[in-house]
């Protein structure tokens, strides 16, 4: 049978990032992620339910975390779900959590929860995704096909072109 895990999160930071490195100086942090619903129970009256999920982020993701992200900044992750099981005081512990495998900032390089990217001038780029595994990694160049080329797409309008 087949397995699928896959997990997308949208929320803000519990805490600020703080990074470490194991001994082969493998950049790894622990972030935690509120995550707010808000629904109608049976009377009919709105109410907010908080979810908080524990992430553990590796790589150049774990650092542009560190670099980028402070307690209650807007982020997105996608992962997958692992339980994690220890032993304390002769007890079996268990606790469900998310291997973050890319990131996008949400918010401004201000702050704030602006939702989009930054349109900060200079000489910066746009530094909103990134990923901790293979997918973008390649070991060669990407394989030919018949097809003929496309353009590239815009991902965003230019500034002056926005319609408000």
């Amino acid at each position: 049978m087949a397995s699928f895990n896959r997990v997308i999160l949208m929320g803000n930071l519990t805490r600020d990032v703080e990074l470490r490195y194991t001994g082969s100086q493998l950049a790894v942090t622990d972030i935690g992620l509120a995550v707010n619903d808000k629904r109608k129970n049976q009377q009919g009256e709105w109410i907010e339910e908080v979810t908080f999920v524990d992430i553990t982020l590796w790589g150049r993701t774990a650092e542009i975390a560190a670099e980028y992200l402070t307690k209650g900044s807007p982020v997105l992750i996608e992962g997958r779900l692992k339980l994690d099981s220890w032993e304390k005081d002769g007890k079996k512990n268990y606790k469900l959590k998310v291997v973050g495998e890319n990131m996008r900032l949400l918010g401004g390089r201000g702050g704030g929860g602006g939702g989009g990217r930054s349109q900060s001038g200079g000489g910066s780029h746009d530094e909103s995704e990134y990923s901790a595994g293979g997918e973008y990694e390649s070991a060669g160049p990407p394989a030919r096909s018949s097809a003929p080329a496309r353009p590239p797409q815009a991902t965003q309008p230019p500034p002056d072109e926005i319609p408000f």
